[in-house]
């Protein structure tokens, strides 16, 4: 399958507009901070927090087609069962490393195409909340590429939530198994934001490394996939970041750069919260990102989407880094 271009994007031009315009997402999001400081929640509600981009959220959910809204409305109903009880036997782990590889092959059992496991730290939560846990175990599912060709259209858009409410209850069931087992798991599966950030986990799990997009490019599925977690104290042995080649195409790639209709993605790095990495313009992208069902034209343009592709392409990568580094 060749790459995509995006399906008749409408221009970035907005029928709707605050009287008053909230703070700048960039602010809150700590654009520009060489601190090193918890992110704050800003567009996706976890629950009903007082957010300053929280009326375009509403509106966002409100103008979302039916066929999108269903599958919004089962993944609130699969991950009814994310907390629960946990059994008064608790199984005794003697190998960490069998328990790990068990807990991996169960998450595959139950749908997961990504599976990797870490630590929970204080940057990896939410500013204002708290996760009683210290190790994660992060799920990737990837989305259908055939219904994924229409960002930023309908079709697309119905895909993605569709595969959220399928890695949700993934993790859902994951985290039921775990607490069977009599130790405390919690699964985190909403397409809205959670306590924990989803990417950084994923990062540290080795799922793949952060693009210019500012999302995950893995090695077999590139951008094209959803991510899920569960949370626990089963004792677990993690895994390592992974170097596949990602910064050595962005630092020269300029697709999803010129695709964005909104022009959020910008070709250099920026200090956010006291790291320099990739950024996507938040008061760019979001008004977009409700105009269009939630776009994801970046994720889906990038080479590395394209099925097939990403393998040879980190080879490649790699490959020329090392002439480079030996010259």
């Amino acid at each position: 399958m060749s790459a995509i271009k995006p399906y008749n994007p409408p221009p970035a031009e907005y029928s709707f507009s605050y009287k008053q315009n909230p703070v700048s997402g960039n602010e809150i999001n700590g654009l520009g901070v060489s601190e090193k400081v918890r992110a704050k929640h800003i567009f996706h509600n976890p629950g009903n927090l007082m957010l300053e981009w929280g009326a375009l959220n509403d509106f966002f959910t409100m103008i979302n087609p039916w066929s999108v809204v269903k599958h919004l409305l089962g993944n609130l109903w699969v991950m009814r069962a994310r907390d629960g009880k946990v059994a008064n036997k608790q199984r005794v782990v003697t190998d960490v490393e069998a328990m790990t590889e068990e807990i991996k092959e169960k998450a595959i059992s139950l749908g997961a195409s990504l599976v990797g496991t870490t630590y929970l730290e204080d940057a990896d939560i939410f500013s204002g909340c708290s996760v009683p846990y210290k190790n994660i175990i992060c799920l990737g599912m990837p989305m259908d590429r055939e219904e994924m060709k229409y960002v930023p259209q309908e079709p697309a858009a119905t895909e993605v939530l569709r595969v959220y409410k399928e890695v949700s209850r993934s993790a859902m069931e994951l985290a039921a198994h775990i607490r069977s087992m009599g130790w405390p798991a919690k699964a985190y599966g909403e397409p809205n934001s959670s306590d924990i950030l989803h990417i950084p986990l994923a990062l540290k799990a080795g799922f793949g490394e952060l693009g210019k997009h500012g999302s995950i490019i893995n090695k077999e599925f590139g951008s094209n996939f959803r991510l899920a977690a569960v949370a626990t104290d089963l004792p677990l042995l993690y895994n390592e970041p992974v170097d596949i080649g990602v910064e050595d195409l962005c630092l020269s790639c300029r697709r999803c750069v010129v695709d964005c209709p909104p022009d959020a993605i910008a070709d250099e790095k920026q200090m956010v919260r006291g790291e320099k990495k990739w950024y996507v313009n938040f008061d760019k992208c979001v008004p977009y990102f409700v105009k269009t069902f939630g776009c994801a034209i970046c994720i889906q343009v990038c080479p590395w989407s394209v099925p097939g592709r990403g393998v040879s392409l980190s080879q490649k990568m790699l490959a020329k880094r090392n002439l480079k580094t030996s010259t």
